[in-house]
């Protein structure tokens, strides 16, 4: 295969001797690979990473999140295209599904809220569950698979994908995002995770990667929580860290109605 240097079976056999150590991994269900695809061609999709800085559109920022995601497939450059229609595969997977246990697993050819992510100097994003139905099929998110694009990273600039308790006492595993690392975790209302902390980063540098969803029709009842079965993205505050830096203007923002806190921001201009 184009973008594996493994054929079919060989896939099969990796999933099946690494599915116990993903199953039983801490605080939930994940794991990570590195140098799992060709770095040839991952340097060729690094290389035509659409530059999102400048579209005003694809920014995400409020109290909870500074980023940068491009929206559907129409922006990925030639190889990208192909790389993640391969991640969307049949071999792929069918490898997810052995890997994880979770059957029957469907793609998202419409890359909702995934696609390519990519994080400037300061931004973050915060502890969170994910959304749990993809707005356009209805289907139930089981699975998130990251992959790293940053060459020569240095575990000072920060960038870690952390992986937090179901209690959010503590992060229990930290991920560095390097170039051609692929992270793998099943997504609950309870799998809270993210890069809560602001990127240390050189101003000519930043944090690229790609992400793509896995879904089910339907899920079990232990991964629902009550009462919130449709929810859109649910951010967890850490410990003494994230309650303190959020401003007194940020709280105004989040207690107001957007039509009088845009309005007052108006008035005081």
């Amino acid at each position: 295969m184009k973008f594996i240097n493994l054929s079919v079976e060989e896939l099969h056999a990796l999933a099946k001797s690494k599915h116990q150590e993903y199953e039983s991994a801490n605080p939930f269900p994940n794991i990570y690979f590195d140098n799992f695809f060709n770095p040839e061609r991952l340097s060729e999709i690094l290389d035509e990473f659409p530059d999102m800085s400048k579209r005003p559109d694809l920014k995400f920022e409020d109290t909870n999140q500074i980023k940068l995601a491009s929206k559907g497939e129409y922006r990925f450059g030639e190889e990208t295209r192909e790389f993640m229609h391969f991640l969307n595969s049949q071999p792929f997977l069918e490898f997810l599904s052995i890997l994880t246990g979770i059957d029957a697993l469907i793609p998202d050819p419409y890359f909702e809220g995934g696609g390519c992510h990519q994080i400037m100097p300061g931004g973050l994003l915060k502890i969170h569950a994910d959304f749990n139905k993809n707005k356009l099929t209805n289907l139930d998110r089981r699975l998130n698979v990251l992959v790293y694009l940053n060459k020569d990273w240095n575990e000072e600039w920060g960038g870690h994908f952390e992986l937090w308790d179901t209690e959010m006492k503590h992060s229990v595993k930290k991920i560095l995002p390097l170039f051609n690392r692929m992270a793998i975790f099943t997504t609950t209302d309870f799998s809270y995770h993210g890069h809560p902390d602001a990127l240390k980063c050189p101003q000519d540098r930043n944090r690229k990667s790609l992400a793509l969803y896995y879904y089910t029709n339907g899920r079990p009842s232990y991964e629902i929580n009550a009462g919130l079965e449709n929810h859109s993205t649910l951010f967890k505050a850490r410990p003494y860290q994230d309650k303190s830096r959020i401003s007194v203007k940020e709280i105004v923002k989040q207690i107001t109605p957007p039509i009088l806190y845009n309005a007052a921001k108006k008035i005081t201009r």
